[in-house]
């Protein structure tokens, strides 16, 4: 069967046309396999807990014990003296970072709004946003926060949708370092 010239530039535009949408599927299908990756290392870290940390010794859990959940804190210090400031909890949706209830720092003290909102959330929110408007992740999965405050005071950061496990590191470092900043620029 002979084909004319048109229906062969037909056919050969109809090819190009097939490879680019294979080409296309092919790289979605390999970001939801990289996505699959993280998601089921993630699970595997937080899933499992090694024979060696469980606790053998069974006791009677106090009253006090039974009523409030059970969570595991990254306790924050200060960097001058060890000194606990405040403590972080981990979950997969966020990172809650509560001050100690002793420790008063004011929302407006450097360098807590220039340094840890803004440049350490905020680049990973822009960061966020490239990979939303690329199409990597949806925009409901871009890195946000709230901050609960007593007055004017910070009581509590919570970190929503931090998504990479090396960003809790980061965070939790930098809240240190910033939150130790501050206690030292109240302090002049």
């Amino acid at each position: 069967m002979k084909f004319s010239e048109e229906q062969v530039k037909e056919i050969v535009a109809l090819r190009e046309n097939l490879m680019k949408q294979v080409d296309k599927h092919q790289e979605g299908i390999e970001m939801l396999e990289k996505n699959i990756t993280v998601l089921d290392g993630f699970l595997k870290d937080s899933s499992f807990v090694k024979a060696s940390k469980l606790d053998t010794k069974i006791e009677p859990k106090k009253e006090e014990e039974i009523s409030k959940p059970v969570q595991n804190s990254i306790p924050i210090k200060r960097g001058n003296d060890g000194k606990i400031i405040a403590n972080a909890y981990v979950t997969p949706e966020q990172v809650s970072i509560i001050l100690d209830e002793q420790i008063l720092i004011n929302a407006d003290t450097p360098p807590f709004k220039s340094f840890f909102l803004d440049r350490i959330i905020g680049e990973m929110k822009k960061k966020d946003f490239v990979e939303a408007e690329n199409g990597k992740i949806q925009k409901e999965s871009i890195i946000d926060y709230i901050i609960n405050k007593n007055g004017s005071d910070i009581r509590e950061i919570i970190i929503k949708n931090y998504r990479e496990k090396q960003r809790v590191t980061e965070l939790i470092n930098t809240a240190g370092w910033s939150l130790t900043r501050m206690l030292e620029n109240i302090s002049k």
